[in-house]
This record gives structure tokens, C-alpha cells and sequence, in this order.
């Protein structure tokens, strides 16, 4: 997060911004075109000051999980060899958990790493948070296309139907990554100890979830509780549609639907609380 504060820093953001405002006016622009110019100016920076002086550049988005991959199968797939498509579970859930993981992470500091902002131009301090997922939204939708690649080459290759529904399910993660950064961005300001609180629950959520095991090894009077932790939900509709070609019932899609909203309306609520007082605790 620091480089990529500095990144914007020194990617002058502020002046972008600044100079895009007069001209947006005399062109008559709506203030909506310059947010998203601002959106797009704070993507781009942001993913140029992650990757600059890297010789591996954004693959290394993609090998952090896949290097993963390598280590859970060769510990892995002796206990679960009688399970057919273990290695395609395994990387789906993998890369939707490191989603997760990196984009919450990120989205709990950005008004922290990013606030300096907040004091040299005026624009919605909501940008500063959402734009600080983008990293990790490019790599989810590199995932996708890969995935299908994979699933195709393996002789699996999901139908229309399957890959709607997993566009769905990356969108309900996505709102609720949002809705979390939200929240825990302007709370963060506040406690500092968040930080690592966070640090502790990613951890321990990562096994909390299936997703190094299937979900079928449990005591089925178990599955309840681990459908209240957000991710779990749409790793395995994920893993029935693409693997299995089997789109869950509109009853658990219900449910992540009403899942994701919570989580985006509650981030909002709070971030509309505590928000505009954001800039006293910087």
C-alpha cells in the first residue's frame, strides 16, 4: 500500500484531477464524466506504481495463487485422490479466495494509504476506496478468461448458462468486498488495531472455508455455519456451475444475493456515518 501511495503521489493524481476539472467545465461536462476520469486516472496509477520496476509485471497477480495451487496439490492430492475434480476445485477456490483476501486487505487501508488526497482536490472520498480493489478486480476477470481456457482444454468446458452464473457470483463478491472496504476503511481510521485483526480472521477464514477440502466432509449439520462466512457460499456455487454444470437452486441464489447486499448496504451505512468526518483522523 505504501508504493502504491507513493505511486499516486508522484503520478501527480491531484493535478490530473485539477486539470481535468476546468476543461470538463468548458467542454460542459457533468460532474459524473469527471469522477470517472478521476476513477480512471487513480486505476491506472495505481496499477502502474504496483507493478513498476518488476520484470514479471502483473504475471505476478496470477502466480502468487498458482504457486499456491503447486504446494496445496502435492500435500493435498493423496487425501483426496478419490475425488476426480479436486485440482479444478482447488484453483477456483483458490483464486476466489485470494481475491478476497488481497482486495479486503487493501480496500481497510485506502483512505489511510490514500488520504492525502482528500486534502488537495474535492471529489467523493467513496473513489478513493472503491479504486483500491481495481488491482484485484483486473486479476479476478484475468481468472475468468483463464479459467474457461483451462476448463476447455481439460475437456470440461462450461456451458452459457455456467458462465453467467459464475459472472454473477464474481459480482456478489466483488459488492462484498466493497461493502466490507467501506466500512472497515473509515473504521480503520479510527483503530488502528483493525489492521491486524483483520490479518488474524483472513487466516483462520482460510480454513474456514473449503478451500483446500470439499465441503462434503463435513457433517452436513455443520455446512450451515460456514454459509454465514461470505466466501464459502460462492466458492461452492462457483465450483457446482463450472466443474459440475449444475447451477444451484434460485433459493441459494437468494440467499447470496440478500448475502451480498447486507454486506454493501451495511459498508455504505456506516461509510455515510463516519465518512465525511474521515479527514479529522488522517
Amino acid at each position: 500500500m505504501t508504493n502504491a501511495s507513493a505511486g499516486i503521489k508522484r503520478g501527480s493524481t491531484p493535478t490530473v484531477a485539477a486539470a481535468a476539472e476546468p476543461a470538463g467545465r468548458a467542454a460542459g461536462a457533468r460532474p459524473a464524466v469527471l469522477r470517472a476520469g478521476l476513477i480512471w486516472t487513480l486505476v491506472r496509477t495505481d496499477f502502474k506504481a504496483r507493478y513498476h520496476g518488476t520484470f514479471g509485471g502483473f504475471l505476478w497477480a496470477l502466480l502468487k495463487p498458482l504457486s499456491m495451487f503447486v504446494v496445496l496439490m502435492s500435500v493435498f492430492s493423496f487425501l483426496f485422490a478419490s475425488n476426480p475434480t479436486y485440482k479444478l476445485d482447488l484453483i477456483i477456490g483458490l483464486f476466489l479466495w485470494d481475491f478476497f483476501a488481497e482486495a479486503t486487505k487493501s480496500g481497510l487501508t485506502s483512505l489511510h494509504a490514500r488520504g492525502f488526497l482528500l486534502t488537495r482536490a474535492r471529489f467523493p472520498s467513496w473513489i478513493l476506496v472503491v479504486t483500491s480493489i481495481s488491482n484485484a478486480v483486473i486479476t479476478l476477470a484475468v481468472f475468468f478468461a483463464v479459467i474457461v481456457i483451462f476448463l476447455t482444454g481439460a475437456g470440461r468446458p462450461p456451458s452459457a448458462a455456467a458462465l453467467a452464473a459464475f459472472a454473477g457470483y464474481c459480482a456478489a463478491l466483488v459488492a462484498i468486498v466493497v461493502g466490507f472496504s467501506l466500512g472497515s476503511s473509515v473504521l480503520f481510521l479510527r483503530y488502528r488495531d483493525l489492521n491486524q485483526v483483520w490479518d488474524v480472521v483472513v487466516q483462520a477464514g482460510f480454513f474456514f472455508a473449503p478451500v483446500i477440502y470439499p465441503l462434503g466432509i463435513l457433517p452436513e449439520r455443520f455446512h450451515i455455519y460456514l454459509f454465514l462466512w461470505p466466501p464459502t457460499p460462492i466458492i461452492e456455487f462457483s465450483r457446482a456451475a463450472l466443474v459440475n454444470g449444475v447451477i444451484p437452486t434460485g433459493a441459494a441464489h437468494l440467499y447470496l444475493a440478500a448475502d451480498a447486499a447486507i454486506c454493501l448496504l451495511l459498508g455504505i451505512v456506516i461509510f455515510r456515518r463516519l465518512g465525511p468526518r474521515a479527514a479529522e483522523y488522517l
